[in-house]
């Protein structure tokens, strides 16, 4: 399988509005951006830099999560995380991954990801 159109420094950038769905209250108030959403939100903007570029019958699956989450989002503000590409190993990938609010910086790390082909349904 060959990953040759893949090469470092593809990118995707994903904003978003943090809603119900994203959040945690045990911070208080309407709640803030969890920490797993930011990670979600991160891995669908890793898997959407690269998938367009992958053969017919293909995609991605994470493996390696590595990430800090270090500032509060409140419910309401917008979010933008941005993957990408930094390395290609065969079918491994790495990416760099953040994550930005209407303020401030609040996430960042990397994450690793696979290159499969798609199980047919029999």
């Amino acid at each position: 399988m060959a990953s040759e159109p893949l090469t470092p420094g593809l990118t995707k950038e994903i904003t978003t509005t943090v809603d119900d769905a994203l959040v945690v209250r045990h911070m208080g108030g309407d709640g803030v951006l969890s920490t797993p959403s930011m990670i979600g939100l991160m891995e669908r903007a890793a898997i959407q830099a690269v998938q367009a570029q992958l053969p017919e019958g293909h995609t991605t699956v994470g493996f390696e999560v590595n990430v800090k989450h270090f500032g509060a989002t409140p419910k309401g503000q917008k979010v933008t995380v941005k993957a990408e590409l930094l390395e290609v190993d065969g079918r491994k990938l790495r990416f760099k991954v953040e994550a930005h609010d209407e303020d401030k910086k609040v996430g960042d790390g990397t994450h690793r990801r696979a290159i499969i082909q798609v199980q047919k349904k029999s």
